[in-house]
């Protein structure tokens, strides 16, 4: 039985959630952005369904998996969806960046971007969009440009200047096959690409949904996004007073942000309300962070040939983690937090069409690579 743990010093400690995000939306909770108690929660949800449930604030693995077979559609075939989604992504892509002159810069470009990939973004995008009603097609532009971008980021993030990694995707990194100085630019022509793509591919959307997307894209990447983010991430190394706000600064930043702009991009695109994009926001918000915490955690208990990218590294580049801080156990059971807060930001929603965010929370939760 995994024990409970007391999250008060977690209350305490991480208000910057709130802070970080406060020009986007208001916060997730007035005392914790992105905690509610669980027993709470459920209890009362169990109430509202005539039904007694005791459920801890931290689920045992048995509990988890009778949860999860209960809120998810037995028709829903997750692996299926995530092929489908991903290979109409890959199709997309390979389309969009096609091999022409000058031909090393888009050799360098196609090599990470079509170097596989779980396309988690991309598919929230064009998950959020048919959850309020719209098709594929009106947001696939946009998850590709989202795509596009994460390529960029991790381009750059490998670079000598930066993380100095060999290895993503099972493959040398960018600058390990192309050199730094092509692999700078093809990260640049990724970003530029991007948001011409999603200006000039969208169709069947009011421009002014467009341009709301453009700008929502634009902030979750710059200096109120994942530029924040990294810049904090690289003066953090090395400091032994860095706390758990810092470190939920960084990764609500670094990391979250680029997967709340997938889904409220999608969300935007397919035509949802300002309520339907506030309550998606959060729900990402929240699989953001997640999606940091459990990579912090493989990164310490998995092997580069498992993760296929460079296990470790930050630990020997002495970075600030959630292990680090917390320990592994009890950074689980807060990943398990933000997991069952996200899923509440779903429960006003069409169950059907929620079920592929649902899975996408339980896989980012659970994932092993």
């Amino acid at each position: 039985m995994t024990s409970s743990v007391n999250l008060s010093s977690w209350v305490q400690t991480c208000s910057i959630f709130n802070h970080a995000c406060r020009s986007r939306s208001p916060p997730l909770n007035h005392h914790y952005p992105f905690y509610i108690d669980p027993l709470k929660k459920k209890q009362e949800i169990s109430q509202s369904k005539n039904r007694r449930i005791c459920i801890s604030a931290i689920l045992t693995k048995q509990q988890e998996a009778i949860q999860d077979e209960e809120k998810q559609s037995p028709s829903f075939d997750f692996k299926a969806y995530m092929f489908q989604k991903a290979n109409s992504i890959n199709q997309a892509l390979d389309a969009a960046v096609s091999l022409r002159d000058p031909e090393k810069i888009h050799e360098s470009m196609r090599y990470s971007l079509l170097a596989g990939g779980k396309r988690v973004r991309p598919v929230l995008c064009i998950a959020a969009c048919e959850l309020v009603g719209g098709l594929q097609s009106m947001a696939m532009p946009a998850a590709c440009a989202i795509e596009m971008i994460h390529t960029m980021s991790l381009i750059h993030d490998d670079l000598p200047c930066m993380d100095n990694d060999d290895l993503r995707r099972g493959k040398p990194t960018n600058h390990k096959a192309f050199g730094e100085d092509v692999a700078v630019l093809a990260g640049d022509a990724l970003l530029a690409f991007a948001f011409e793509h999603i200006a000039v591919s969208t169709t069947n959307v009011a421009p002014a949904r467009v341009v709301r997307a453009i700008g929502e894209l634009a902030k979750s990447i710059g200096t109120e996004g994942l530029v924040a983010g990294q810049v904090v991430d690289i003066n953090s190394e090395g400091l032994r007073d860095v706390g758990l706000e810092h470190l939920e600064f960084i990764h609500v930043h670094k990391t979250a942000a680029l997967l709340e702009g997938s889904v409220v991009l999608g969300t935007i695109l397919g035509g949802g309300n300002n309520e339907e994009v506030e309550n998606l926001r959060k729900f990402a918000r929240n699989i953001g962070l997640l999606f940091q915490v459990v990579d912090d955690i493989l990164d310490v208990t998995k092997s580069s040939h498992e993760l296929g990218k460079t296990a470790g590294k930050d630990l020997v580049a002495d970075k600030v983690t959630y292990p680090k801080l917390l320990g592994v156990e009890k950074s689980r059971e807060f990943a398990e937090n933000l997991r069952f807060e996200a899923e509440q930001m779903l429960v006003g929603f069409d169950q059907n069409r929620a079920a592929p965010l649902l899975a996408l929370a339980n896989y980012i939760a659970h994932r092993q690579n």
